[in-house]
């Protein structure tokens, strides 16, 4: 699965962002997909994930009741929608797919199979 993200950019503290992720190829495989991010100096963060089929959401302490997470399975697409965004929320944003069944750790990174390249988000006081 190939999966590519989209809508980061440079914005002020408090404002709201949505990101996108576009899935292609084998998507019939795709079970989960996450978003993580990168910031320097960190480990790579786990935010969101969402089930293929059922769109159960599971969300990290540190961004649940701000960001949110959606998909369209008819466009193979997810979305992550983020509010109040801080300057801590400075980061490379990557989606993340898992094709593999089984339970696993969904708010671990070797839980997925295949990753986007990332986009920027920057945010200024």
């Amino acid at each position: 699965v190939q999966l590519v993200e989209s809508g980061g950019g440079f914005l002020e503290a408090g404002a709201s962002l949505t990101l996108s992720c576009v899935a292609s190829g084998q998507t019939y495989m795709i079970d989960a997909v996450g978003w993580f991010r990168l910031a320097p100096g960190k480990e790579r963060e786990f935010l969101a994930r969402i089930t293929w089929t059922v769109g159960r959401e599971s969300y990290s302490d540190a961004v649940k009741g701000r960001f949110t997470i959606s998909r369209d399975t008819s466009e193979n697409t997810v979305a992550l929608q983020m509010n109040d965004l801080q300057i801590e929320d400075t980061a490379v944003y990557y989606c993340a797919a898992r094709t593999r069944t089984g339970w696993y750790d969904y708010r671990q990174t070797d839980a997925y199979d295949d990753w986007g390249q990332g986009t920027q988000v920057t945010v200024s006081s």
